[in-house]
């Protein structure tokens, strides 16, 4: 009787540890139930990524993009795309045209003038608003026009800068030096005979000095031609007594052709 209470009592223990979750009755190994178990040893830290050098973009030599983008220009046509697509000049950006030149390239003067303004921007062609009236007048006066049928009569006419500066501001330097390979190039592919530089701006950027006051009336070289800076047409119409200096530096200009002629 004592064997049944005891077996009895036994599996309703069982029973009850069963109900408790209970699994392994007996573990294969005794436990020590007092045994102080060491504190885990912390892991160690990730170290922290090697921070990303910085990227850093190759700086582009603009100028030298240019003279190779000029220099590979065959003809005035594709000096013109090649001019038209260069990427680096912000005058483009707020444009309307690109201006290129006006006349005919196989003329024997070229004039050089600093950039287009809104009337030209507008057109797409260089010296047409009242400064290109007044030079159209001042040339016509030694016999020269950009719409002569003989080349020995014509005009042939281009900015230093193809695109209008924003409010008719005088260009940049470093705009001036960046179109410079292509104006050297558009001289050497239209090969005049003189060179007319008009104002302040195309002296800075072919002769690599300003003053026109100083430098208008005197001879100087361009890329291996004769060139006579002269007074900006606009400086002219703000200051007509000076447009007797004008006259002379024409008939200068008409004295070299007859000579060369």
């Amino acid at each position: 009787m004592d064997g049944d209470f005891d077996r009895n009592a036994m599996l309703a223990a069982l029973a009850w540890q069963v109900e408790l979750g209970a699994v392994d009755a007996i573990d294969d190994a005794p436990v020590d139930r007092f045994e102080v178990k060491p504190e885990p040893k912390a892991k160690p830290a990730a170290a922290a990524p090697a921070p990303h050098a910085p990227v850093v973009t190759p700086e582009v030599d603009t100028v030298a993009e240019a003279r190779a983008a000029a220099k590979a220009a065959g003809s005035l046509e594709a000096l013109a795309a090649a001019q038209e697509a260069f990427p680096h000049c912000e005058l483009k950006r707020g444009a309307r045209n690109f201006v290129f030149a006006d006349g005919r390239p196989e003329a024997r003067v070229m004039v050089i003038g600093e950039g287009p303004g809104a009337e030209e921007d507008a057109q797409g062609k260089p010296f047409v608003g009242r400064s290109g009236k007044l030079l159209d007048k001042m040339f016509a006066a030694i016999g020269l026009a950009r719409d002569a049928e003989e080349a020995e009569a014509a005009l042939y006419i281009t900015n230093v800068v193809p695109w209008r500066p924003p409010q008719n501001r005088d260009p940049e330097p470093e705009e001036l030096a960046m179109m410079r390979p292509f104006v050297e190039r558009h001289i050497e592919l239209a090969s005049p005979e003189l060179i007319v530089l008009m104002g302040n701006p195309a002296c800075g950027s072919l002769l690599g000095k300003r003053g026109i006051t100083r430098l208008r009336g005197t001879w100087h070289e361009v890329s291996g031609v004769p060139a006579m800076p002269m007074f900006h047409p606009s400086f002219l119409l703000r200051r007509p007594e000076m447009k007797r200096n004008a006259w002379a530096d024409l008939l200068t200009v008409k004295a070299r052709l007859e000579g060369l002629g």
